[in-house]
């Protein structure tokens, strides 16, 4: 039986990344830790690596092709090995209920993990999900990430 390793940021924790490596370094991390069905929150400004750290995510989940930002689609379904990964941007939505209503629930329920940018409307349907905030530092290579819960 595999135990899973704890996520690699405690709640209140702060880490510098350095590089577009790093992001794709914690986005890997995370993949490795986070139990299937899970969901992970993302915040920050636009810019911030968001979809970065997503990508590093998806990538060690096995999937090959380009991972790219859900910001006009809403919503986009990544086919891995491991069972679907789905990435969210919920940065145009009004009203979370526009989710619900394009099939959210099941598409969580049925994704290996679930990645939600600009989700705050959706933390209470997930309280046990991590949130992470990643923010712009002076050096334009560089992120601040911070795990809030």
């Amino acid at each position: 039986m595999s135990v899973t390793p704890p996520l690699p940021l405690s709640p209140g924790e702060s880490r510098v990344l350095r590089g577009l490596h790093e992001q794709h370094a914690l986005g890997a991390a995370l993949a490795g830790a986070l139990p299937a069905g899970s969901v992970l929150f993302l915040e920050g400004e636009l810019g911030a690596g968001k979809t970065s750290l997503t990508q590093g995510l998806v990538g060690a989940h096995g999937f090959t092709e380009p991972v790219t930002s859900p910001t006009y689609a809403l919503m986009n379904v990544y086919p891995t090995p491991g069972g679907p990964v789905l990435h969210v941007d919920a940065y145009r939505v009004r009203d979370v209920q526009e989710l619900f209503e394009m099939d959210l629930e099941e598409l969580v329920r049925g994704s290996r993990v679930s990645v939600i940018e600009w989700g705050e409307g959706l933390y209470a349907e997930y309280p046990d999900a991590p949130i992470l905030r990643l923010e712009h530092q002076p050096d334009p290579e560089t992120r601040l990430v911070t795990r809030l819960r």
